[in-house]
């Protein structure tokens, strides 16, 4: 599902609503979870999961070309963990 197809989803279920007022609410929903996990914290949906970082650390890698060692920075990455409910789901 795209973001442009769970606005139309909502939009639908919501007809109540303006769709640039849907456009919107997605858009602060989402901003508001890269802000938090920017700030280092976690966010959690309960049933769908949880986004939280995790931190890599500096390691050696190799060139996979020529086969030379190459340095990687340490660095943050995005992580997702499924929710129970969720996981229950989708292994019935």
């Amino acid at each position: 599902m795209t973001k442009s197809e769970l606005i139309e989803r909502i939009a639908n279920k919501n007809p109540h609503l303006l769709l640039k007022d849907v456009e919107r609410i997605v858009a602060v929903v989402f901003e508001s979870i890269i802000k938090s996990l920017a700030e280092g914290d976690r966010v959690e949906f309960r049933g769908f999961g949880a986004f939280s970082v995790r931190s890599r650390s500096p390691r050696q890698a190799k060139n996979p070309r020529t086969g030379a060692p190459v340095s990687v920075e340490g660095r943050n990455i995005p992580h997702f963990k499924t929710g129970k409910q969720l996981f229950e789901l989708l292994n019935k």
